[in-house]
């Protein structure tokens, strides 16, 4: 049984997650816009990773017997225009959420919560590899200077990423 402290918080999470999702369909856009479909695709296969991420917390509020809150979810701005400054955005946005995931295990830890604190260990380890895609992905537009063929190439690189979680969240919902 959860506290409602951990359960309200975890809520907060799962806002977060979808509001991240959000970003990254609104990222993706724009990136469409400007014809950059590869690097729109990656974007859309991060959207799905964010509402996994929400619905892995959802699924783990009903099976502890508490209750989702679904609150609003504020549209995103999305101010950077260039490839580069999309995975700045990408990069400092992570970096919040590593810092919201932080806290919510120290609120699992503090009230000594070791199934929360299970549960949201796997989410600090997925945060390593989130910050760490956008940092490699900086890189190498940084190794690619200003040249529009080095970021055509990457863009038709960054296209053949592919989902690696169920997109069928129904399972995870219901478990």
């Amino acid at each position: 049984m959860l506290s409602q402290k951990i359960a309200d918080r975890i809520n907060v999470q799962i806002n977060r997650e979808m509001f991240s999702a959000y970003l990254y369909m609104a990222m993706s856009a724009k990136m469409a816009q400007h014809g950059y479909n590869g690097i729109a695709s990656w974007l859309m296969v991060q959207y799905h990773e964010e509402m996994f991420h929400a619905m892995k917390l959802y699924g783990y509020l009903i099976d502890q017997g508490a209750a989702p809150r679904l609150d609003k979810i504020d549209a995103p701005a999305v101010k950077a225009s260039t490839v580069k400054e999309i995975f700045e955005a990408t990069l400092e946005h992570e970096k919040f959420i590593t810092g919201s995931i932080r806290e919510l295990l120290e609120l699992a830890l503090t009230e000594k919560d070791y199934a929360t604190e299970n549960l949201v260990r796997w989410y600090v380890n997925e945060q390593v590899e989130e910050e760490k895609n956008a940092m490699d992905i900086l890189q190498t537009l940084e190794l690619l200077g200003d040249g529009k063929q080095g970021v055509f190439m990457l863009n038709i690189e960054l296209g053949k990423r592919k989902p690696s979680i169920a997109l069928d969240f129904t399972s995870i919902a219901a478990s």
